[in-house]
Formats: structure tokens, C-alpha cells, sequence
């Protein structure tokens, strides 16, 4: 018998993926990419996109057609609100909430479906009986331990993404992840570093930690758990001591929590990488006040300076919503000011639309959407000069590439720099493929690059690293 399973949305959900896939493979079941071929067909959902919640709705339509024609069974998980819920309740077979995925087995065997391992156990790091409560489900703080030791079918074997925190306690007025995934949970440190090892001595080259709001982990456990700092120093000590080049990232810290603690202990261990990924959302004070960001653009603008001082090689990239309810032009022009004085590499910009469950669904989405795709061309616009001026600073220095596959045009290679920016050389050498190398860079535009592979032991022609040009500075 064959499974899909299809993720939207974000890399957390990608991620939640990797571990269904173990539960359902464990039951004897077989991947396929093709939904025809599949008697299991999956989605990890996505309520915080409308884009994603549409097209969860469209893939269960088809899905659903198929039945006069074919026994197959469907459910859905992941990031879902209640109101999406309701509505999946009638359309997929069954749905879980994530922190239940030990249980789906279970679930699949209720609808009377026999696999050739229906008793196969679920591989585990040495997991505890699942706990459970009167009702007989997992609580939400034992489910989600018993859940993330859960050892994942990795979708890659370069890179991979490893959850150290579900949740999120920022409440911001436009976002329904709090309603989705609850609270703030940190997961065990001693896990997160075992998982991290494990991925370092199998060879991968680019780990992500991911969480809702990573550099407030730990602080749910005070005193039980450590800090995000110290869990970055160890895992840079780990990096010092395992002779192997690979680059850890983090995704995504909230302003409010970042620490220059964080941006030292980056700055110290080259194994972790030099990208910060640092929402703004909105340049505005008075915008920021309605998100509930808890924090204002000069104290985001000390988390940057203090970011360019320590990390001068770093990429620094964003998140930024256009037409936010009550947005005036005014506004929108301080969002664009606070682009062209921060300089990304990359921003990624949304317009915005409410979420229901979301304290600003309750308010009048009063920006025309001709408007917002204004605003989103301008802002874009503003990216493609910031990102540009980077790239142009590296043609003719030597960066360190991460080979990550066959380029669209035939007898080249891609990958990405240790900032993330897109690299393409010349070059059939597939056996490249998964390799940190040296690449010189000859031609830029504004969201990539472009180079030659480096000869072995010649010199850079410059400084690896360019000086940031004042216009990025605030006076």
C-alpha cells in the first residue's frame, strides 16, 4: 500500500512532515509522489496562509472525487484554526492535531485498514510509553515531548530542519499561530544537541533551528532548561570539536528577545552561520503598536547596529506585511525609509489578509488590495536595490558555496553562500553536489549570484567581507 503526504506553509511544517512520514512508514506503508497512486493520501495543513488553507481545501475536493471511483483514505494536521477545523472535520476522513502523531496508527486502524507492519513499532530515541490522560489522549505538554523524539525521515541529506520550540506567546494581533500550535514549549536541550550531533556526524552541511520565536527558548522552563544563547554555544563547541564544515542557522527570532549575548555567541563559532533573519514587519511605530509587536523601530534599530558591529559579514534578511489595517501612506513610507536604511538581503513581503481566530480579524480590512500590491511592488522594489548593492561588493572575492543541486541551465551547478544568497558556476561535476566549496564570484543580480569554481590555494582578490556603505547607517 502507498502514502502522499503533502506540507504547506512553513518550514516548521516541512519539518512535522519528515516525522509523519516515519509514523506511516513504520506501518508498512510506501511513499509515492504521485496522489493517483496513493491509497493514503495526507496534507500538513496551513491556517496562518489563506494561500495554503486554499489550496488544502482544493486537494481534498479532488481527493474526495476520487472515492466513487477507488477505496482510499484521507486526514489532515498541522497549523490548523478552529474555524478550518470544523470545516476539514467534514471533508477528511479524520484530523489530528500533531502532538497526537504517536496516535495515528491507531486512528488508521479504527477505519479498518490492514498494512503489512500494522504492528510495527515507531522508532523512537529510547521514547517512554506514550502518556495519557482520563480521556485516553496525550496531554499538550507530554505529547509534544513524546512527539519530537519522534526520529524523522529527513527529506534531504544536505540540509536539515530541527524543531527546538513549538508555539508562540507574542499574541501579534495579525498572527493565528498562537490559536494553531498554543502556548511557548521549549524542547529539551539534551534532545535538540542529540539530534544536532547525530546530523553532523551523518554530514550534513546546513541545520536549521526552527521555532516560532526561537531566542525566547528555554524561557517557559527558567531554571529547568538552558538559555538560547548557551544552547548555540554548545552547539558551536560541537562544531569546533567535530572537524567537519557545515553552517547552523535559526529561524525566526523575535527583536524583542534578541540578545547581543545571541549575536556573540554567532559571531564566535563559524559552524554557526552569518545570517540573521529578523522580522520587522513594519518600519511604523504606530503600526507596531496595533501588531502588539512590543517593540518600536529604534529598538529594532539597536538589535541591527549591534548586528552590523559584531556580524559585519552577515546576510540580514526580513519579514514585512503591506496594508495592515488602518496603514496609512504615511506609514507605508517610514516601512520603505526603515528598508533603505537596514539594508537586506532579503525581505519577504506579504500582503496582509485576516486570519480568523487573529485579534485584528475583527477590525476592517480598510487597504484596498489594489493598494497593497502597490505597496508590495515599491517595498520590493527597495529589496532588489538593497540586495544588489551586496551582491555587487563580492564580484571578484572568493565565497564559500553549499552545492545543492543541477542548475536550470544545462552544465551548471547551484547552491547558496553561508548568507543564503543563490550561487550558479559552471561545472558537471554532479559529485560536487552536497559540498562546501569555493566559488569566485563574476556577475550579480539583485537575488543571486553568479561565479567560477576557485582554484585550490589562490588568494581572494580583496577582503572576503565588504564594509557596509554608510547610506546603511542611521545618522
Amino acid at each position: 500500500m502507498k502514502y502522499c503526504l503533502l506540507h504547506l506553509g512553513c518550514q516548521m511544517n516541512q519539518s512535522d512532515a519528515e516525522r509523519v512520514r516515519t509514523v506511516i512508514e513504520a506501518m508498512g506503508y510506501q511513499r509515492t509522489e504521485s496522489e493517483e497512486e496513493a491509497d493514503l493520501l495526507g496534507v500538513v495543513s496551513c491556517s496562518v496562509r489563506q494561500r495554503a488553507i486554499d489550496r488544502a481545501y482544493a486537494l481534498v475536493r479532488k481527493w474526495n472525487s476520487w472515492k466513487d471511483h477507488r477505496t482510499l483514505l484521507t486526514f489532515a494536521t498541522g497549523c490548523i484554526l478552529p474555524v478550518d477545523r470544523e470545516r476539514f472535520l467534514k471533508q477528511f476522513d479524520f484530523l489530528f492535531p500533531i502532538d497526537e502523531l504517536p496516535q495515528l496508527p491507531d486512528m488508521i486502524r479504527q477505519y479498518g485498514v490492514v498494512t503489512p507492519a500494522s504492528g510495527a513499532h515507531v522508532s523512537t530515541r529510547e521514547a517512554p510509553p506514550a502518556p495519557a490522560d482520563g480521556g485516553g489522549l496525550l496531554t499538550l505538554t507530554d505529547a509534544s515531548r513524546y512527539y519530537w523524539q519522534i526520529k524523522p525521515r529527513y527529506s534531504s541529506t544536505i540540509e536539515a530542519y530541527v524543531p527546538i520550540q513549538n508555539g508562540c506567546d507574542k499574541f501579534c494581533t495579525f498572527c493565528a499561530v498562537p490559536y494553531t500550535r498554543g502556548r511557548e514549549l521549549s524542547r529539551p536541550s539534551a534532545e535538540v544537541l542529540e539530534e544536532v550531533s547525530s546530523l553532523v556526524e551523518r554530514g550534513y552541511r546546513s541545520i536549521t533551528l526552527l521555532g516560532q520565536n526561537v531566542n525566547s527558548y528555554g524561557l517557559d522552563r527558567k531554571g529547568a532548561e538552558i538559555s538560547f544563547a548557551d544552547l548555540l554555544r554548545r552547539i558551536g563547541e560541537m562544531g569546533n570539536g567535530s572537524g567537519r564544515r557545515f553552517w547552523v542557522y535559526f529561524t525566526s527570532p523575535h527583536p524583542r528577545d534578541m540578545t547581543e549575548e545571541v549575536i556573540r555567541a554567532v559571531a564566535r563559532y563559524p559552524c554557526l552561520a552569518k545570517q540573521i533573519h529578523l522580522p520587522l514587519q513594519s518600519g511604523d511605530d504606530k503600526v507596531l503598536i496595533r501588531m502588539n509587536r512590543n517593540y518600536r523601530v529604534d529598538e529594532y534599530r539597536a538589535v541591527v547596529q549591534s548586528i552590523r558591529a559584531l556580524l559585519p559579514e552577515a546576510t540580514l534578511f526580513t519579514d514585512i506585511i503591506v496594508g495592515f489595517t488602518g496603514e496609512t501612506e504615511e506609514q507605508f513610507e517610514n516601512t520603505r525609509k526603515a528598508m533603505r536604511e537596514f539594508q537586506y538581503s532579503m525581505a519577504f513581503v506579504a500582503q496582509y489578509s485576516p486570519r480568523p481566530g487573529a485579534a485584528s480579524y475583527r477590525w476592517p480590512d480598510d487597504v484596498p488590495h489594489e493598494e497593497k500590491k502597490r505597496r508590495l511592488r515599491e517595498l520590493s522594489e527597495e529589496l532588489r536595490a538593497s540586495a544588489l548593492a551586496w551582491n555587487r561588493r563580492m564580484v571578484g572575492r572568493s565565497v564559500a558555496v553549499l552545492v545543492d543541486g543541477r542548475d536550470r541551465k544545462p552544465g551548471w551547478l547551484s547552491g547558496r553562500t553561508e548568507g543564503r544568497i543563490p550561487v550558479r558556476f559552471p561545472s558537471a561535476d554532479e559529485s560536487l553536489i552536497g559540498a562546501i566549496v569555493d566559488v569566485t564570484i563574476t556577475e550579480t543580480a539583485p537575488l543571486s549570484m553568479e561565479g567560477e569554481l576557485a582554484i585550490p590555494g589562490a588568494p581572494s582578490a580583496a577582503p572576503r567581507y565588504p564594509a557596509l556603505p554608510s547610506s546603511s547607517r542611521h545618522p
